[in-house]
């Protein structure tokens, strides 16, 4: 088809790519206004309100509302409905007027329920991860080691040591992320610690993993490993202690090994580094059926693409960009995840795929 002369038989397919583009191009309004419903603090408004909440009714109650924007809350929510975090319901007591409901997807934002992904959300859409994307073009036409290097002049590590206020909002979206992670390994994973008497939790934070496992079985001996600046004066309790340590330099001895999105972060050279450290810890545990345990995205094959799955897919690889962006490391599919354990030593792995866009990766010695 000739794109550059638009005549009678091609116009319809011309104007159909130029939709699809335009959809392509203003994507980003969809994230950055649901970032400003947060913002706002509409979903625990429309939450506490108990029933299908007007838009009058949202509108008097927004409390930094400007009143002469009022009028533009009701494009806000159009947006949002039709993105599907937000729903309209009739009224029971007016068959004609609706209101808005949360969806089950809008409930995970909310602030102040344990598995809230919100802290994540925020993270994600600061300049601190925007940027570096807005640079790609340039990286690649440079000798820095990531695109936030272009952006920032410095490393992600090095900058969030330096930047308190984005150092406690990166604690706060991996801490959101891990309890999340935690519920699910403690509800369907209850097998993978069984016979395990020492666990640590490997560049693990502040310990919200750590923690949840220790609650949920105090027989286990859990230890989480950071950076000393990290895990410095945080506070363990009966079968929970901190760490500060390198884990390119020594993994403590444990039965088992667990790590949660780390390995995503790093080249394949730093990754054989991490896991050899790790395969000497659970070697040194003296544990018969030690592991290493990993939680982390393995990354779907583009040939078992359908439509059932082509939007899991798709957000996979928007991870992956971000990894590009961000750090030196990368999403991996099985063969790569493969290739990376046999180097370090291993000599069998297993993957359960329970985690919805990661899975649970078991790594033997």
């Amino acid at each position: 088809m000739d794109m550059v002369n638009a005549n009678e038989e091609n116009v319809h397919e011309l104007l159909e790519a130029h939709a699809q583009i335009w959809n392509y191009m203003f994507s980003f309004i969809r994230s950055m206004s649901l970032k400003c419903a947060i913002d706002l603090g509409i979903p625990e408004i429309i939450q506490n309100h108990g029933k299908p909440m007007t838009i009058t009714g949202l509108v008097a109650v927004l409390p930094t509302l400007n009143p002469s924007k009022a009028c533009d809350i009701s494009r806000l929510m159009r947006i949002l409905v039709h993105s599907g975090f937000f729903a309209r319901q009739k009224l029971d007591n007016d068959a004609q007027e609706v209101g808005y409901v949360l969806t089950n997807t809008c409930r995970l934002l909310l602030k102040n329920i344990p598995l809230s992904v919100t802290p994540y959300l925020k993270l994600s859409l600061d300049p601190f991860c925007v940027k570096p994307c807005q640079v790609l073009g340039t990286w690649f036409q440079n000798d820095d080691s990531t695109p936030f290097v272009t952006a920032y002049g410095k490393t992600t590590y090095s900058y969030c040591g330096h930047e308190t206020s984005v150092k406690n909002m990166f604690n706060q979206g991996m801490a959101s992320d891990a309890q999340l992670i935690a519920s699910v390994l403690i509800d369907k994973c209850k097998g993978a610690f069984e016979g395990l008497e020492s666990l640590v939790d490997v560049g693990g934070g502040t310990g919200t993993l750590a923690k949840a496992l220790a609650d949920a079985f105090p027989h286990l001996d859990c230890t989480v490993l950071d950076l000393p600046h990290v895990v410095d004066g945080l506070q363990g309790g009966n079968n929970l202690k901190y760490v500060g340590g390198n884990m390119f330099e020594a993994v403590p001895a444990a039965d088992a090994v667990i790590l949660k999105w780390i390995f995503h972060n790093w080249n394949d050279e730093e990754c054989v580094t991490i896991l050899k450290r790790c395969k000497e810890a659970i070697s040194d545990g003296g544990k018969v059926g030690g592991k290493v345990m990993i939680v982390d995205m393995a990354l779907m094959d583009e040939e078992k693409v359908n439509e059932e799955n082509s939007k899991m897919f798709e957000t996979q690889l928007f991870l992956d960009m971000l990894m590009m962006a961000m750090t030196t490391g990368r999403e991996r599919q099985e063969e790569e995840w493969a290739k990376l354990f046999c180097a370090a030593g291993f000599s069998d792995y297993k993957i359960f795929p329970i985690l919805g866009l990661r899975s649970l990766i078991e790594v033997y010695p």
